[in-house]
Formats: structure tokens, sequence, C-alpha cells
């Protein structure tokens, strides 16, 4: 998670600091000056001040008593996106030193006045690659008041000055206005963010399901994931609404925590098995709380013993945060956000995953060959002119956490805010032998949805296979560059497929070109009379043509398996025959129970045939080892690109 760190435009902390020690200079950055470039793209504020902490306050600090959520308030920029995330991050020290790099050397020091000289240097995940962005601490202010975000101290500007370093990666501070809370959480950890619809997965209504959403919100919690919340706003008017509850509307919150509460007091609660899900959030204003059950004042923590209520933190003060039932909060609340922090070290004891990390772009070009932007499938005729990603599923079944991210446009006063395009894909099972580009569907297992996010992700679980990925923009003609990322429990050889056909090389005029490509899909078998001592077979398929092979997993104890199995065969002698072999998987020695040969193509290439095994030693029809069904489909190489 944590890899190399690249300097931001080529500005070097280091260095840039020992040049301003050298000449006695307060550090001035040229690429984020103190003036209204940097603040607008568009508004305007009258008045503001460019000041350094040490003309705002007496004794600046980057904390002060340490870091805390409790630290944040939002100031007159709509970025409570950003703030709610900085909350998060706050709660979890591992990761807010890294985005905070040498900390302790960052810090005022008041032995040793030379070491300020102004300059100070943040770390985000943007497009696969942490970024260390240099800042100077000219911060704008109006009537000697920060105007952004703050902290509850005065002179602590740990936050401050982390919002200024977002808002010039970002272009300028009005471009952090109404943005994404996915997209900070993921910036400020490399993580992959998960959003979830409460209302449309109805969590409310269906126990079980709320129940194993829980779970799922508890082990990202506990293993150190960032999580953020809000409630949809429908309309303009809706923004920033206050509930009759106390929630506001259109408003992005933290969750700090997340635990089961033990109720009862003393031994009882020990022995006593009732538990409550409970989970903590935050409002970045630092007021305005829950007033329902389990509010700070609400007599509902009677239930809870005073230890147990030390142990959650519990404190009755309007700072913004407050405790919900996980149930109430299914209720009232519409989206909920999971930063999960992938694991992919050996040396965890929790579950370690592969990833499979690609660059790649939506191109235009007029050659429908060379075109890498045909829009989501929708557009039938350019979908498959996007970009393709071909991955193995090696296990039986297996979850696999799939996210693309496009890349972020920075904001300008020339081209205004950079607006994200509506982004997705397709997943669709293909042949186990494919190694060429698409060109005509298959079966969809599996999409996103679509949406102008700058990150979309999925998590499903797909049987043992070879699959495609095709990322997408929903219209076609969008072009831009996106991140790939792919999450498997054993390596998915995650690549992209660029070739439309077999090369040409200098041995095609003396080995031949394919002149047909031939697609085998075999759907079943049935009647197989090889058994094991259970009474079943242990079978697997092999499709055999010109020398190439393609093999299914092996199905378990049966004799009328279901293969669904597909192989793809380009052809350089057509009139040679296909075989479909069936064998039986022994520990020993695998057992042949038949085979079919396909020597022409069906006059109806798009039904499914069911042929007569042969058993290579036994020629008597009436005792034929089974049948399999067969799927012929035959097309030229560039069919319908």
């Amino acid at each position: 998670m944590f890899s190399s760190v690249k300097p931001y435009e080529n500005q070097r902390y280091a260095s840039l600091k020992k040049e301003c020690q050298r000449r006695k200079q307060l550090f001035e950055d040229p690429l984020f000056p103190a003036n209204d470039d940097s603040l607008f793209y568009k508004s305007r504020i009258q008045g503001i001040q460019w000041k350094r902490p040490k003309e705002i306050c007496n004794d600046p600090h980057l904390f002060v008593d340490g870091i805390s959520s409790h630290d944040l308030h939002q100031g007159q920029v709509g970025n409570c996106w950003f703030v709610a995330a900085c909350s998060s991050l706050a709660s979890r020290e591992s990761l807010w030193q890294k985005v905070i790099p040498d900390w302790k050397e960052q810090e005022w020091n008041a032995e040793k006045p030379e070491n300020y000289v102004g300059i100070f240097h943040f770390q985000f995940w943007r497009f696969g690659q942490w970024l260390d962005v240099v800042i100077d601490d000219r911060l704008p202010t109006l009537h000697n008041q920060l105007i952004y975000c703050h902290s509850n101290s005065k002179n602590e500007f740990w936050c401050a000055l982390v919002e200024k370093a977002y808002a010039k990666l970002s272009g300028c501070y009005e471009a952090l206005d109404g943005g994404n809370t996915a997209d900070a959480l993921v910036d400020f950890t490399g993580g992959v963010s998960e959003p979830i619809d409460l209302t449309e997965g109805d969590y409310i209504a269906d126990e079980a399901k709320r129940n194993l959403l829980f779970e799922r919100v508890l082990k990202v919690h506990n293993r150190g994931g960032l999580i953020s919340c809000s409630i949809k706003a429908t309309s303009a008017a809706d923004m920033e609404a206050r509930l009759a509850c106390g929630l506001v509307k259109g408003h992005a919150y933290a969750v700090t925590d997340v635990r089961k509460v033990r109720l009862g007091h003393g031994l009882l609660s020990f022995f006593k098995s009732e538990k409550l899900d409970m989970i903590r959030m935050r409002n970045p204003w630092g007021e305005r709380e829950w007033n329902g059950p389990w509010s700070d004042t609400s007599e509902e923590w009677q239930k809870v013993s005073k230890s147990e209520r030390e142990k959650m933190g519990m404190t009755v003060e309007d700072d913004g945060e407050f405790w919900m039932t996980f149930e109430d909060f299914c209720k009232y609340f519409t989206d909920i956000i999971k930063c999960r922090l992938i694991n992919t070290s050996y040396l965890s004891i929790h579950k370690t995953w592969e990833e499979a990390v690609l660059h790649g772009a939506w191109t235009r070009s007029s050659d429908p060959l060379k075109n890498r932007c045909g829009g989501c499938i929708n557009h039938k005729d350019t979908f498959l002119q996007n970009p393709q990603y071909v991955f193995d599923v090696k296990k039986a079944e297996d979850e696999v956490l799939i996210s693309i991210q496009q890349k972020p446009k920075r904001t300008s006063r020339k081209e205004g805010k950079g607006e994200n395009l509506a982004i997705g894909f397709d997943i669709h099972k293909v042949e186990l032998n494919r190694n060429y580009r698409m060109h005509t569907l298959q079966q969809k297992v599996a999409s996103s949805i679509y949406i102008n996010s700058r990150s979309v992700f999925l998590r499903t679980d797909l049987k043992e296979g070879r699959y495609v990925i095709i990322p997408t923009t929903f219209d076609p003609g969008h072009v831009g560059e996106f991140l790939l990322r792919i999450f498997t429990d054993v390596p998915s050889d995650c690549r992209e497929l660029t070739l439309d056909e077999p090369p040409h090389t200098c041995w095609s005029g003396m080995c031949g070109y394919p002149q047909v490509v031939s697609q085998i899909h075999v759907l079943a078998a049935a009647g197989l009379k090889n058994q094991d001592s259970q009474g079943g077979a242990d079978p697997y398929v092999i499709i055999k043509c010109e020398g190439q092979k393609v093999r299914s997993p092996v199905k378990k104890n049966t004799v009328s398996p279901e293969f669904d199995v597909k192989g793809l065969f380009y052809r350089k002698k057509p009139g040679q025959p296909i075989i479909v072999q069936i064998w039986n998987h022994n520990l020993i020695s695998d057992e042949f129970l038949g085979q079919v040969v396909l020597t022409g193509d069906p006059s109806d290439r798009q039904s499914v045939h069911t042929l007569h095994l042969q058993d290579k030693g036994n020629k008597r029809s009436n005792d034929l080892p089974g049948t399999i069904a067969v799927k012929l489909l035959s097309s030229n190489i560039l069919t319908n690109v």
C-alpha cells in the first residue's frame, strides 16, 4: 500500500528547505502563489489576506495535544466531504503519519527557530502513485481568522496546511467545493472505496441483510479502513437542511467508531449475551448532533455500564460527535462509503489479496481497429472498440474486487472545474484460451454502475474460468486515462488484450495463416458409464484442435456434469477435425471416457448439438459411454470489429 513517493511538480521538500535555510528566507511557493488564482476559478471573496501562522497567533503548532477527529471544523468553502475524510484520517495513526510525513521534524520548535522557513510537505495517493506535495504556510484569512478548514485551537494548523496541499493538488481552494468523500479517503490511504446505497438496498426492512452489512462495516473499521456516510439531498433546497432528528441532509459525516456494545451492569453484563450494533459519527461542523435514541443525553445510556461507556469514549458535549444504533443509522442515512485497505502483505495474519494494477486510456481514432472510446454496451456498434483486459479466476469460486479510477482533472481559471466522465465497466466470461480481443459479445456475468465519480468499484463472486473486463465511458467519443485495479485470492494474470488477431510473421507464408476462427462451447454431458466406487465420476473436458488444447476444471462426483467450457481456435486447416474428449480425474492416472470428433460446421451454428461420445477402444453403438452437448460457432477472424 505504501509504495515509493514521487515529488509533485518535481518540488523536493528537503532541498527546497535547505536552500531557504541557507539564504535565511521564508519559502514562497511559485506554483501555488498567495493570490486569487490559488483561491478561485469562478467566485470571489473580498478582503482576503494571506498570513503565515505566526502572523495569526503567537505560538503556532502543527498539533496541540496530539491529533484528533475533534480538531477539525469546516470553513466557508463547501468541503464537508474533505473535512469528514480528515476526521476519519485523524483516528488512524498509521495513516495520518503517511499523509503528514516527518511530522515531528515539521513541527515548530521554539528551541531551534532557525529550522523554520515556512515550508511544509504532505503526501497523497493519486492515480496509483504517492505524491509529495510541497507548500508554503501562507493561509487565506478574513479579519485575522482562517476562512477554510481550521482547528478548535487557534494555534493548531495541521488541518489547514493539509487542506492547502490538497487544494494545490486540485488546482485551487474553490475546487474543493462540492467534492466526493470517497475520493479523499482513497487519496489519504491508497485504498479502494466502496459506496453503498442504503435506500436501494432496503437495509432497514431486511434484518439479515442489515446484520451482514454491519459485520462488513465493522471488519473494515477494525482493519484500519476509513468510513463516511451521508443523507442524500433530493433538491437544492434540501442541501444542508436540518431534519427534526438533528441530522443534516446533503452533508458528509465521518464514521469514527463501530462496535457491538454490551448491555447491562456489573457481572450481569458479562453473563448476558445481549449486544447492540452501534456506530459513532461526527459532523464536520463540530456541532448539530443526532437527538434520537442513544444521543448524548438520552436515557438509553442507563442500559450501559459506566465502564462500557468509558471504553466507548462516551461524552456529553455538543461537539458534533454522537452514537446511533445501526438500525436507526440505516433508517435515516442513505449512503455509506467504505474505504478498504486491501492487504497485499504476505506477512499479515489477515486475508492477503493478490493485486493487479494496469494503466489504460480511452483514445479516439478514425480507424475502428484503433479506436478505444466506444462508450457503454448501449452502443453495440462501438462497445467492443474499448480497451479490453483479460484475467483468470483459478479457484472453483473466488471473491473478486475491481476498481477503475479516472485520472483527476485539475481546476483552472481558464477552463473552470474539471468534471469527471461517467464511467463503468462490464465483465464477460470468455474462452479459456482467449488471447486476442473480443469481436462479438459474449456472456456478461457482472457490471458496475455508471457514474460521474472518480472511482467505480464492484465486488463480485466469479466461477473458475477466464474473463474480460471492458472499462468504458458511458457515451462514446470521450477520452481520458484510467487506472484498473483487480484483487483476487490467487494471482489473476491480468493483462490488456491489444491484438485483434494472430500477428503476421515471416513464417506465415511458409506455415500458413489462420483462415477461420472457431469457438467450441461444451455445455454438458450425460449418461457417463465409467463410475468410481461412490457411483459418480470426476469428469473434465479437453478440446483439441491443430495441436492446441483447452482443459476445463474438474467436476466432482457426477455422471451428468454441466461444463460451460469454451475454447477458441484460429484454424489454418479448417478441414481438420476438432476433438472433444471427456476424462475422469484420478489421483493415480486419469481415465479416458470418450470423445466426439467434429469434422465440419453444423448447418445451424447457433443451436446446441447433442453428440454421442465414442470410446476409442469400443466401436459398438450399444455400449457408448454417454452423450455431450456442444455448440460450434465459426466466423471470420475480424467479424464485427
